[in-house]
């Protein structure tokens, strides 16, 4: 198809457009209105005009007395750039902190937390720094097996044999979930190791250097912030 060009005057000026993209701003219509845009598409008997705020409006040719440049700035519109998403967090397993002392141990590191309602990454944690998955660990203290019962609480929670991996874990977390319903999980993890009346008599982690790094120790194994 042929393409026409048409010219139009404009205050005194000769304007040619020609098909295609027409670098021009201020349109004068056939009724003496203006329009800024931002360009002009010419195609047969037809003009496109690109608005600024967005879109397109198409009219005859013959409706447009002529185009010039368009001597008022306008600010382009701004943008709203979308935040971008946070990565997503990535909630660490017990598969993930398994190694070879570990593994044996997880499904009973599982089920005991499954029966007790207490996070498997605590549990698995608080071995890890207690014993380091030496089942038969044993303190100068006394407290003794995976999770380091202490003679006391041993007895407490009717622990035949302490030193029994299964009887141990359940143990342990059996008296964990009972800290953790008394104290939040720091202060939980801090009376495990230093016991509850000390958490009490200082309101909070006590002072002792021990304590205060096993509870960054075990805080930080579980992902706990």
């Amino acid at each position: 198809m042929f393409l026409r060009p048409f010219a139009a005057v404009l205050g005194g000026a000769f304007v040619l457009l020609l098909p295609g993209l027409a670098a021009a701003e201020l349109v004068t219509l056939g009724t003496g209105r203006t329009v800024s845009v931002r360009s002009v598409r010419v195609d047969g008997d037809t003009a496109v005009l690109a608005l600024r705020g967005g879109g397109e409006l198409t009219c005859n040719v013959a409706l447009i007395k002529g185009v010039a440049p368009d001597e008022v700035p306008y600010p382009e519109p701004e943008v709203e750039l979308a935040e971008a998403a946070p990565p997503p967090v990535t909630r660490r397993t017990l598969s993930d902190l398994a190694d070879e002392g570990s593994r044996p141990y997880l499904p009973l590191i599982e089920a005991a937390a499954k029966r007790h309602q207490v996070d498997p990454l605590l549990v698995h944690a608080v071995i890890s720094v207690e014993s380091r998955f030496q089942a038969r660990a044993r303190s100068r203290k006394g407290a003794m097996g995976l999770m380091q019962l202490m003679p006391a609480t041993a007895r407490e929670l009717q622990v035949s044999n302490p030193y029994d991996p299964a009887s141990n874990i359940d143990a342990g977390v059996r008296h964990l979930r009972q800290l953790l319903d008394r104290f939040d999980v720091r202060l939980a993890v801090a009376a495990y190791n230093a016991g509850a009346g000390a958490v009490q008599r200082f309101g909070g982690i006590p002072p002792f250097r021990e304590t205060q790094a096993y509870v960054r120790q075990v805080l930080q194994l579980a992902g706990v912030s």
